[in-house]
């Protein structure tokens, strides 16, 4: 076994202390200019088996093989969901409120409610006490709450956070591509909406957009103007 194979080592030693039903999550389109910040979930329980091979964190499986691992991945887990927050949510939230706007969205998805949910990384983003009031998102006597396990590289280690990687990186690359459709000028088709040097030029050129997250720093740096939106002009 290579450090890049998952494993359920960590989901069947919180089933076995009394989880009945384990959660992986992780988040795609944290570092991106424009677009969704994007979380996958997907859960699995005491029957589950061992990941379908090839599945990984999304950022080791090549492009073209991840539509049909996100696939299988569906039909591996017990459950599987995607929750999204656009670019004016982080705007207006910043990007922890924002991660966990879009894993609660996720998390609503689903058919079956995890007893804990295993987090890539060592902050938990998900259960902070802060409530997503702004905008009418949440409700604090809405919002609600979970018990956490952070895992440092979980994509990497733990098989339901690699299969929430892969249903995240799928879903919001899908919808980025749909996006270049309307905005054909930056190449999200190509870079999702990434800071890739055409990206770049293109911003610089023409703009920020509506799917852009105009309250970023980038735009000031590369010295772009955000486009008005319909009701600024």
């Amino acid at each position: 076994m290579t450090s890049s194979t998952p494993t359920l080592r960590l989901e069947r030693q919180l089933l076995r202390a009394g989880h009945a039903l384990v959660a992986g999550m992780d988040e795609v389109g944290r570092g991106a200019l424009a677009g969704p910040v994007s979380v996958g979930v997907s859960v699995v329980d005491a029957a589950t088996s061992t990941v379908p091979q090839g599945v990984k964190d999304s950022k080791l499986v090549p492009e073209p093989k991840r539509p049909d691992l996100a696939r299988r991945v569906r039909r591996w887990a017990l459950d599987g969901a995607v929750g999204h927050a656009s670019p004016a949510e982080i705007d207006a939230l910043g990007m922890m409120r924002a991660l966990r706007l879009a894993g609660t969205r996720a998390l609503a998805q689903l058919s079956v409610r995890p007893d804990v949910v295993i987090l890539d990384g060592k902050h938990d983003w998900l259960s902070e006490p802060e409530t997503v009031g702004l905008l009418g998102l949440l409700e604090p006597e809405s919002a609600p709450t979970w018990h956490v396990v952070t895992q440092i590289k979980a994509d990497m280690r733990c098989s339901s956070v690699a299969g929430a990687s892969l249903l995240a990186k799928v879903e919001r690359d899908a919808m980025m591509v749909d996006a270049a459709r309307d905005h054909p000028v930056y190449g999200w088709e190509i870079n999702k909406g990434y800071s890739a040097p055409d990206h770049l030029a293109a911003i610089a050129a023409h703009g920020a957009c509506d799917l852009h997250r105009r309250s970023w720093k980038t735009f000031r740096d590369t010295g772009a103007v955000p486009a008005p939106t319909s009701d600024e002009e």
